[in-house]
């Protein structure tokens, strides 16, 4: 049983726009990235897994809950960043976080201290005065301060610094050890690439691939041949980057980034 489950799912907005039979499944245990530039269709789908939208066609479910149908069931079990998250501006930080505390009925096992000394985050000013950043972390700590089992995050990172994105991705892969199943959606590589199992790349309402990091890299490995003077300078040319020498020519391969593999699928005609 998938804990995630995709399965034809459509929603057609006219003029190009929307997603299109769109199928894939989250296992239990597992980080799923799900990668495209915005507009792309990412949360569009999410959307739809969260019950905020209604299938068109298709379906999809969580732990074989009907995402539609069994909506509030399934929202009370959810850790959710929303791609663009919206807060009562006139309330601080901390009002914020007690009335998320209360929603989900926590008690005083909360990981919410815990989060916010990760994040270096003092949640006591208005949100409304708060920068994108403090933002983000107030969704990241409301996210994660119930302890889902099952996490869905678009963006999680929009407007962190550096190290505050190396926090969460910390965060994550300790998730990820404790058995939580996340579907990741983001346009960042580096995050995508450093923590995910597999990845589902979307292009203009489609998806282009589903595959570990490392199978798509073998289905673009690239192949070069190269000729040099002599029979010694061949065995240490392949010595030094890992080729087989035949004579005086050496076969390489090169490993493509995440990023040149995505530009494989979403980056114009010149790379289809």
């Amino acid at each position: 049983m998938s804990t995630i489950a995709i399965h034809n799912l459509t929603r057609d907005y006219g003029h190009g726009k929307g997603i299109f039979q769109i199928s894939f499944q989250v296992e239990e245990g597992e980080v799923f990235g799900f990668l495209g530039p915005n507009g792309a269709g990412k949360t569009t789908t999410i959307r739809h897994l969260m019950g905020f939208l209604r299938p068109k066609s298709g379906q999809c479910s969580i732990n074989e809950l009907d995402c539609w149908r069994d909506r509030e069931q399934i929202q009370k079990s959810l850790g959710y960043i929303p791609g663009e998250i919206s807060f009562f501006d006139d309330m601080t930080g901390t009002e914020y976080l007690q009335f998320a505390a209360n929603y989900r009925k926590l008690g005083p096992n909360s990981r919410q201290k815990e989060l916010l000394e990760r994040f270096e985050l003092d949640p006591k000013g208005k949100i409304k005065k708060m920068s994108k950043g403090m933002k983000q972390k107030i969704g990241i700590v409301s996210a994660f301060m119930h302890d889902s089992q099952i996490l869905i995050l678009d963006e999680p990172t929009s407007g962190l610094d550096p190290l505050m994105q190396n926090r969460f991705i910390e965060l994550i892969h300790e998730e990820k050890q404790r058995g939580k199943t996340i579907l990741l959606s983001s346009h960042m590589f580096e995050e995508v690439e450093r923590t995910c199992d597999r990845i589902g790349i979307i292009r203009e309402g489609r998806l282009a691939a589903v595959d570990s990091v490392d199978t798509l890299r073998e289905r673009h490995l690239h192949q070069y041949t190269v000729t040099l003077d002599t029979p010694e300078q061949a065995a240490a040319f392949a010595r030094d980057f890992g080729g087989i020498s035949e004579g005086l020519r050496v076969q390489v391969a090169a490993r493509q980034s995440l990023e040149a593999i995505f530009l494989n699928y979403y980056g114009g005609d010149e790379h289809d």
